[in-house]
């Protein structure tokens, strides 16, 4: 990576998934942050990236296209996240199209559970819409629970009622995901892994071997500066990742209001401080850079005037 680097965020999500700022204003805030590097991870769609590259002017950050996949098996929960792929790779639009295809039957069961069991009923048009959206999700029930006063906020929704009900055969697994990122070019990462299902911790000889089963798989990276890791888990990802040579990223996982979560604060101060397990990442991940966009407009200008 040939321009300097300093503010890094590498896990960022829009309103094409459960966040509430767009694609378009991620980019504005991104640019009055100051930072850097950035890449937005939405859940199960690549939509976002294929947004904001054309957006991109000279001096802007650099931009790194991302996604976050909600993966399980029979050892928990995982979330991967996949950086610089190629957008337009079979791949990873087959893996983006399952998540999706996944996403939209457990909404529906979801919907069906709520009229079951607590007599919820929402009308077609919100229904339809719902089913509608690219990424439709928990957060989305949640906020038509509340327009329709079934619950008094998110929590309530999700803990009370929404996350009563399973899907322990309908995930993607975590080497699926792993592999779509990889053939399609990219680099698959290990979101925020101290993290499982829950309130679930995941540390110690838990954590080595979930690194020791995904790294045969193709797993290249952990999450290990992250907004809401603790100085301890924060060194033993580090230490794990310098351990078996992966490379490191940073992120906030920031979701505008949706969480109390600043963009950038991904416990990373400066990039001079940082293990070279990042330093390899930003070298070796692909980027697009603002300026190769202007200067490949301007080319493309003088030809058609050449013409």
């Amino acid at each position: 990576m040939n321009k300097m680097t300093d503010g890094i965020d590498l896990h960022i999500h829009s309103t094409i998934s459960d966040g509430t700022d767009t694609p378009e204003e991620i980019l504005e805030h991104v640019r009055e942050t100051g930072l850097d590097v950035f890449s937005v991870t939405d859940h199960d769609s690549i939509l976002a990236g294929k947004k904001i590259a054309p957006l991109l002017v000279k001096d802007d950050p650099l931009f790194i296209s991302g996604v976050e996949f909600s993966c399980r098996d029979q050892n928990g929960q995982y979330h991967i996240l996949g950086y610089g792929y190629d957008p337009e790779a079979e791949a990873i639009k087959r893996m983006v199209e399952k998540g999706h295809a996944n996403r939209i039957e457990k909404v529906k069961g979801r919907l069906q559970f709520l009229r079951d069991q607590f007599g919820f009923d929402f009308t077609e048009e919100e229904i339809k819409e719902l089913l509608s959206k690219n990424n439709p999700g928990k957060p989305h029930i949640a906020a038509l629970m509340i327009q329709h006063k079934y619950a008094s906020d998110v929590k309530e929704a999700l803990h009370r009622y929404i996350d009563k009900i399973k899907f322990p055969d309908i995930y993607i697994r975590p080497e699926e995901a792993i592999k779509a990122i990889a053939n399609s070019g990219g680099i698959p990462v290990l979101a925020h892994p101290s993290y499982g299902s829950g309130d679930e911790l995941i540390v110690g000889k838990e954590m080595d071997g979930r690194l020791c089963r995904l790294i045969p798989e193709g797993l290249r990276g952990v999450e290990a500066y992250y907004s809401g890791f603790t100085p301890k888990l924060q060194q033993e990802l580090l230490s794990l990742a310098s351990r078996y040579g992966l490379y490191v990223t940073a992120g906030s996982d920031y979701h505008g209001k949706n969480k109390l979560i600043p963009l950038g604060s991904d416990n990373l101060t400066s990039i001079e401080d940082a293990t070279e397990g990042l330093h390899h990442f930003l070298d070796d991940v692909h980027y697009i850079s603002g300026d190769e966009i202007s200067s490949e407009e301007a080319e493309n200008e003088a030809a058609a005037a050449g013409t």
